[in-house]
């Protein structure tokens, strides 16, 4: 009888601790159940959650790595970045600012500084000579990405390809913003980009559990987009959160409890749960005008990101965990021609915006709100206006398969862009062309890489 009593306190004693165990795991993932500040969902409603948004089959979207520490300490799991945890996954952007431009060693010393009017109560009295701000911001997909390295004041980013990029470290906001790790023995850990200094990035192993990722299609006034969705820049699964008000209550919904967002209003939206409830919310910048955008990662384009004065509506669907690691292929030199205004026609290895020199770097440009991120390995041509069309704000953009985009002046497509540098005949000596003179650019068609 004894006996009988201690295996059954031991029973439960084993019981409880895989209880405990098995909450603490949950708790450390992003996998966890339904915020309780969630509406309830009915059984029938959670089967067809499973069924609309299931549990992750595949695993080898999410980011992976192995992270050393300035003192000595290891981790390696599964990751994601930023202080709001936006950057999950092997399609996502890590941004910085360069340190230097090598390419301005080719440009005409005359090219490097711009003449300035002084004026004194709106006369023109002189001008000042200043050197012209030739810094560029670094975009690279993490898929892109060999590893990451703090040097100081620099952040040394290595790409697949072996071009190395030095980045201003105080400038460099999404390495600054930390990392989260999913060690396998340390638990769910959050580092200070101080203590980090070196990631490797892996490709990513069977795991055990992970969350689904965002995916759908976005309506808006210029027409619909379909991909993985970021939701205010920030939400990308589906445990995240969507914050509101519902009257003078706050609620929040899981992503994987919601089956569309409709933007009702400047400050508000409509919300269908999975069970078909509708539920207003207003009052937050995730449901209104403060929204930040949304993100979609088109396979058409690369990614666009929707403001909220374009954004209509969006219905989720399932769509996996998106390309692998090993599914983004390193860059290769840019190459191409360019056709200048007085007919001269230029092939070789390209350089566009004293820039962008490899195809797995993108065209940043904009249409009816609208930004396009777009992978030079995309693009078959750019054709700007020319003759008495020189002012029109339109630039036609070709792409590989044969679709048009009409996109605005702005960004690359703009007067910012400081011209293209063209190693003919794979001469060491390029030839530069000012952006004012270009009136065409073709791409050599390349390998396409993954965007979805």
């Amino acid at each position: 009888m004894t006996r009988a009593k201690i295996a059954g306190g031991a029973f439960a004693t084993v019981l409880l601790l895989l209880a405990l165990a098995a909450g603490y795991r949950a708790f450390h993932q992003d996998v966890q159940p339904a915020a309780a500040t969630s509406p309830a969902i009915k059984p029938s409603t959670a089967r067809e959650a499973a069924e609309t948004h299931p549990a992750a089959a595949t695993y080898q979207g999410f980011l992976y790595g192995r992270i050393a520490t300035i003192d000595g300490a290891t981790y390696q799991g599964r990751l994601r970045w930023g202080d709001g945890q936006q950057e999950a996954f092997w399609s996502d952007s890590f941004n910085g600012v360069k340190h230097e431009n090598p390419w301005l060693a080719h440009m005409p010393p005359e090219r490097l500084k711009e003449r300035r009017p002084i004026e004194i109560l709106g006369i023109e009295i002189a001008h000042k000579e200043s050197p012209i701000d030739f810094s560029r911001p670094l975009v690279a997909r993490f898929g892109e990405i060999a590893r990451i390295e703090a040097r100081g004041g620099e952040v040394r980013v290595t790409l697949k390809s072996g071009t190395v990029f030095d980045l201003d470290r105080s400038e460099s906001s999404d390495f600054d913003d930390g990392v989260r790790v999913w060690d396998g023995k340390r638990g769910v850990v959050d580092l200070d980009s101080l203590r980090i200094r070196t990631i490797e990035l892996l490709p990513t192993p069977p795991m055990g559990s992970a969350p689904y990722r965002l995916h759908g299609t976005v309506r808006t006034r210029q027409g619909d987009f379909t991909g993985f969705v970021q939701w205010n820049r920030e939400e990308c699964v589906g445990p995240d959160e969507l914050d509101g008000h519902t009257g003078k209550d706050r609620l929040s919904l899981r992503f994987d409890t919601i089956r569309s967002i409709a933007r009702r209003s400047r400050d508000s939206s409509l919300v269908t749960l999975l069970d078909g409830r509708g539920i207003e919310l207003s009052g937050t910048s995730e449901v209104g005008r403060g929204n930040r955008g949304i993100y979609v990662d088109d396979r058409r384009y690369g990614q666009v990101l929707i403001p909220w004065d374009a954004f209509e509506r969006v219905d989720f669907s399932s769509g996996g965990s998106g390309p692998a690691y090993g599914d983004f292929p390193p860059g290769r030199p840019l190459a191409g021609s360019v056709t200048t205004r007085a007919g001269r026609r230029l092939a070789g290895r390209l350089v566009y915006d004293l820039d962008e020199s490899e195809t797995t770097e993108t065209l940043d440009a904009s249409s009816e709100g609208v930004d396009y991120t777009i992978p030079f390995s995309l693009i078959a041509s750019i054709v700007l206006p020319g003759g008495e069309d020189h002012g029109a704000q339109r630039a036609s953009v070709t792409l590989h398969d044969g679709e048009k985009l009409q996109l605005e002046r702005t960004g690359d497509l703009g007067e910012g862009n400081a011209g293209l540098l063209i190693f003919v005949d794979g001469r060491q000596r390029p030839e530069y062309v000012p952006w004012t003179d270009v009136e065409q650019v073709d791409f050599n068609r390349l390998n396409q890489a993954p965007h979805g």
